[in-house]
């Protein structure tokens, strides 16, 4: 496997980069990013905000399968930060996975850190972000992940590839919004637009002249890498005109899928081949909100870039949109959703748990916790929860507690089912379920088969979620409406070729059942990316135990792990 070593600059972070590429074929070439605060205009106004390497959104990492990246982080910042490889399984290695106060305490103004990021058998698209507040919103990038030298993608290769990530704009000051959010109990202000690649697009004021653009050839095919990084909403995607090709999501390949749009979560990602077949002229590319709660408050606008084709021909006045469907087209999304399958081939097998020794049945919720009105405005505060535990994080992080049995940090007790059960996707008119924050974890033991069916609810509101587990990849082997029978859903399960994914979207007033086998010792959070119910406590621990073995057990620290004091 390669040894490459990366660096990279943070807004306010600092990193300084040796290109992948170049040490792994024994080049010498240094490659310095200087992170800065940066100032962008968008939507007629300017701010100033924590960007990597002054770019939003940040640089690409590239590598190949099976590499090591190495990224020395250097925080010039104004506040503590980390940064998470998101869907990087990091193999025995929680050192690096970067959830602030889960796995490491953030690195403080003036400091570094170096994140060992171990890739195993991930192949297509992963992204990074910070994974501190709310700063992912402007702190995130791609990590493009080639096949192995020697080996090619199980489709033909395509003619050129190109990163597609979806995000938010915010107008004010993101780590402000989540402050005072937090302290008043109400919910955060939402997102004043999307954007594709950094840009709203000519639909929103102001945007026309910077409206991300994709050239391309008549009869060429490109394989483009969408991400979503979206803060808070799910979406839907597609170009006018163009069938999109589906072959990977979440860094593993799946059997082609051929669509005119795709509903896509906060952190996933999708491979999409598409194919320069039109007639040349531009069309847009679009992205906007999936969010089937009622009376949720989401951001609706529309983000647009251009697929242009090369040529001479004459402008169009008007340029077609993609059909994308309504925003709160349940239906639609679960029609998409329901089509993944896993590639499951010789060269790509997969290897799903058929028998189960771990079972978890986990409630996802949305309620109130009290409060005094001197601290927040009407008494109570929204809150979020996993089986009636709202997820409350600890000046020390959990890993290290864990790791040097430091006591008073965490409980060990995370209930393995609802304290309380009730019709959970029913009237919600006269139950009464108690939310208590709390900081509890669960404990696996290294090596067993784990089953865990998330429960939709509609207390407060029902929607859906996206969950993400961080350490893992699993396999959706179910999904369905209404509340989980043990007894009669299993029977529907799909064994044979599930979609290997990190996030799940968990389907509104319904449930969704994956499994996977605990073979990477260490201490994994586990969480909803709709950003604003990560931060009411819509998450929970799994540590999973050292095997008998060196080689099955966790490696030790680094040695200048960021100072929690």
């Amino acid at each position: 496997m390669g040894i490459c070593r990366l660096g990279f600059l943070v807004g306010l972070l600092w990193f300084m980069v040796i290109d992948r590429q170049i040490l792994c074929m024994a080049d010498t070439h240094h490659y310095n990013f200087v992170l800065q605060q940066a100032q962008f205009t968008r939507l007629c106004e300017t701010k100033t905000m924590l960007t990597m390497n002054g770019s939003f959104p940040g640089p690409t990492i590239h590598a190949r399968r099976g590499d090591t990246i190495y990224v020395n982080v250097h925080n010039e910042g104004e506040y503590g930060v980390t940064i998470h490889w998101h869907g990087v399984k990091q193999p025995r290695n929680p050192w690096s996975d970067g959830p602030e106060n889960i796995t490491q305490c953030p690195i403080q103004p003036g400091k570094n850190f170096t994140y060992e990021v171990i890739l195993s058998n991930e192949e297509g698209t992963l992204w990074w972000h910070a994974h501190s507040d709310w700063s992912r919103a402007t702190v995130h990038g791609a990590i493009v992940i080639a096949p192995a030298l020697g080996t090619t993608y199980p489709f033909p290769a395509p003619d050129a590839e190109e990163t597609i990530i979806i995000g938010s704009w915010f107008k004010g000051d993101l780590k402000a919004i989540i402050d005072e959010a937090l302290a008043t109990g109400e919910p955060p202000e939402k997102s004043n637009s999307l954007t594709i690649n950094g840009q709203p697009g000519d639909q929103l004021p102001c945007s026309a002249e910077n409206t991300y653009r994709y050239r391309v050839n008549y009869g060429k095919t490109y394989l483009l890498r969408v991400i979503n990084a979206v803060m808070n909403e799910e979406q839907f995607f597609g170009i006018a005109g163009h069938s999109l090709t589906v072959v990977g999501q979440d860094a593993a390949y799946i059997k082609p899928i051929t669509t005119n749009y795709i509903m896509i979560t906060p952190g996933q990602t999708m491979d999409i081949l598409v194919s320069a077949n039109q007639t040349p002229s531009y069309y847009y590319i679009a992205s906007s909100s999936f969010s089937d709660g009622p009376n949720v408050t989401f951001d609706n606008t529309t983000t647009t870039a251009i697929l242009q084709y090369n040529g001479n021909y004459t402008t169009p006045s008007a340029i077609p949109l993609p059909p994308l469907p309504r925003f709160n087209d349940s239906a639609a999304a679960e029609s998409y959703t329901g089509r993944v399958r896993s590639l499951a081939s010789e060269n790509h097998p997969i290897n799903v748990p058929q028998s189960i020794n771990r079972r978890l049945y986990i409630a996802i919720a949305l309620n109130f916790l009290p409060c005094t009105a001197a601290t927040c405005a009407n008494s109570t505060r929204v809150a979020a929860s996993m089986n009636n535990v709202s997820f409350e994080a600890k000046p020390i992080d959990i890993l290290q507690a864990y790791y040097r049995s430091i006591d008073g940090v965490f409980d060990r007790d995370f209930p393995s089912e609802p304290p309380k059960y009730y019709n959970f996707t029913g009237n919600m008119t006269s139950i009464d379920v108690t939310t208590a924050t709390g900081t509890k974890v669960k404990m696996l033991n290294y090596g067993e088969s784990v089953e865990i069916v998330f429960q939709g609810t509609n207390l407060l509101a029902e929607m859906n979620h996206p969950i993400h587990l961080h350490g893992f990849s699993f396999y959706l082997v179910g999904t369905g409406k209404g509340n989980f029978n043990n007894v009669t859903d299993p029977k529907s399960y799909n064994l044979i070729d599930p979609p290997e994914i990190n996030t799940v979207a968990l389907p509104k007033s319904g449930w969704a059942a994956i499994r996977f086998i605990a073979d990477n010792p260490g201490v994994w959070f586990i969480h909803c990316h709709l950003e604003r119910h990560s931060s009411w406590g819509m998450d929970t621990v799994l540590i999973v135990k050292n095997g008998t073995t060196t080689a099955t057990s966790m490696r030790p620290p680094p040695a200048s792990l960021p100072s929690c004091s």
